[in-house]
């Protein structure tokens, strides 16, 4: 590795330690304090103005999560399918080659799709 490159990498490992290191002691510092006695008034939240009605700590339903990660893996596998569509009249010989992957990609991704809606996962009750 070469010198420049060594110190580029030790000044930004010192960094990477001191930033951190320097906002916990300045919020430590001059964040917020209760002052005086502690009531439940000071420790209620405060959000806009407004009083909240139940608690920010609720529990949420296993299917609101497992919603969010198909949500993501399949944005995911769409987000693949764009840079193909772009670049694929540009891929002249080994076009077939191409598409027969990105066919097997989607028929996978369609069978994924099918076990999901046949296991229930995307009902909400």
């Amino acid at each position: 590795m070469p010198e420049s490159t060594a110190w580029a990498v030790a000044i930004v490992g010192i960094l990477a330690l001191l930033i951190p290191i320097l906002i916990m002691g300045l919020v430590g510092r001059i964040g917020p304090r209760i002052r005086g006695e502690e009531t439940p008034d000071k420790r209620e939240v405060y959000e806009c103005g407004i009083v909240p009605e139940v608690d920010a700590r609720r529990r949420f339903s296993a299917k609101f999560y497992l919603v969010a990660v198909l949500f993501v893996l399949f944005d995911v596998e769409v987000a693949f399918l764009v840079p193909w569509g772009v670049v694929f009249r540009d891929l002249s010989a080994a076009s077939w080659t191409a598409f027969l992957g990105m066919l097997l990609f989607l028929g996978l991704l369609v069978a994924g799709l099918a076990y999901v809606i046949r296991r229930g996962a995307l009902e909400w009750e």
